[in-house]
């Protein structure tokens, strides 16, 4: 079953990074400071990582910061199009069915479903 992680990172910014399994990489978003599962959000699309980063906890290379864990669990892709990913999380923090619908090109709304 893919899985996924979200961590706190403070670089350059602090924000949310998750990434999700799919394909043999991580699919990454960036998620704002403010982040509250319960509630829409935006989340700007970022590149592929590769599938140790589920593991990872502490600096980032380059001098990019430090990241921390803050969930992780399993994931269930429901879809995955162009404009509408569906996705549900069975985390600690981050539980449920949840929809990204693409607004721009890297620029997606992350909302939970009910």
């Amino acid at each position: 079953m893919p899985r996924f992680v979200v961590f706190t990172h403070d670089w350059p910014v602090p924000h949310f990074d998750l990434f999700i399994e799919r394909d043999d990489v991580l699919k990454a978003w960036r998620l704002p400071a403010d982040f509250d599962p319960k509630s829409p959000t935006l989340a700007v699309a970022n590149v592929d990582h590769r599938l140790h980063y589920l593991e990872y906890e502490g600096p980032v290379s380059g001098n990019r910061g430090t990241v921390a864990r803050w969930d992780a669990g399993e994931a269930v892709w429901e879809s995955f199009e162009p404009e509408r990913i569906g996705v549900r999380f069975d985390g600690t923090r981050l539980t449920g069915w949840y929809e990204f619908v693409r607004r721009e090109e890297s620029v997606w709304k992350l909302r939970p479903l009910k």
